[in-house]
C-alpha cells in the first residue's frame, strides 16, 4: 500500500519509515514523499495551530494524489517567548529579516538564542510540539476519514548549539532527563522520546487499524 507523507524533508521521511518498520503490521506500507509524486500546488501553512496546518497539508495531499496522506506540523514553543516561535518555527528568522550564511535552520536557531540572551537559565523552559494527521480518500463528510494525534517533548534551551545530528532547533534543545542535546542523540534515541516520534507512533497505530 502506498502512503504519502506530505513533506520534502528527507529526515522526516526517514523518521516515519523507521517507526513504520518497527510495526509488523505495516511492513507492506510504501511511504513516499512529495518528491515522489507529481507536483501539485502546495497551500501555504496559514493555520493558527499545529493541528490546523497538519490537516490542511494532509487534505491537499489526498486531493491532488488520491493517496492516503500523512502530514505533520511541529515546532518549538519557548516559555519566555510566550510560546513562540510555535507554528512559525520553520520561518521564524524570515519574520525579522534575520539571516546568516549557514542557512535558514541556523538563522532560526540563532535568532531564538538572541531573543533569550537576557533570560535567566532557570526560565529557559521550552517544548517541541507536533500534530500529525492522516486523511483518507473518500467521502469528505465521513467522520472516519480524518485522524489527528499529537506529541510533546518538554525540556529547556541551551545557550549554544551542541551536536551535528537532527535538524532545526535540535542543537539547542535539551530534553527532560537527558544530558545530551537532541542533536547529540542517535536517531533511535531521539525517536524514542521526541514529539514527532510520539505522534508518529500514535499515528502508526491508527494506520494499522484503518488501512
Amino acid at each position: 500500500m502506498r502512503l504519502l507523507l506530505a513533506t520534502r524533508n528527507q529526515k522526516k521521511l526517514a523518521e516515519l519509515r523507521r517507526i513504520l518498520a518497527a510495526s509488523p503490521s505495516l511492513i507492506d506500507v510504501d511511504l513516499v514523499g512529495l518528491d515522489d509524486v507529481p507536483a501539485y500546488p502546495e497551500a501555504p501553512e496559514i493555520g493558527l495551530t499545529f493541528a490546523e496546518n497538519a490537516l490542511l497539508k494532509a487534505r491537499e495531499g489526498v486531493k491532488y494524489t488520491g493517496l492516503p496522506t500523512v502530514a505533520d506540523d511541529s515546532g518549538l514553543s519557548v516559555d519566555a517567548l510566550s510560546g513562540m516561535p510555535g507554528v512559525l518555527s520553520a520561518r521564524w528568522s524570515g519574520r525579522f529579516g534575520y539571516a546568516v550564511p549557514q542557512g535558514k535552520d541556523r538563522a532560526n536557531l540563532d535568532l531564538v538564542l538572541d531573543q533569550v540572551a537576557d533570560v535567566p537559565d532557570a526560565k529557559l523552559g521550552a517544548a517541541f510540539v507536533c500534530a500529525a494527521a492522516l486523511v483518507l480518500p473518500g467521502d469528505t463528510a465521513s467522520d472516519s476519514r480524518e485522524h489527528l494525534v499529537s506529541g510533546t517533548m518538554r525540556g529547556r534551551l541551551l545557550r549554544a548549539p551542541r551536536g551535528d545530528g537532527g535538524f532545526g532547533y535540535d542543537p539547542i534543545f535539551l530534553a527532560e532527563g537527558q544530558t545530551r542535546s537532541n542533536a547529540e542523540l542517535t536517531p533511535e534515541e531521539k525517536d524514542a522520546i521526541s514529539h514527532r516520534g510520539q505522534a508518529f507512533r500514535a499515528l502508526a497505530a491508527v494506520i494499522a487499524k484503518v488501512l
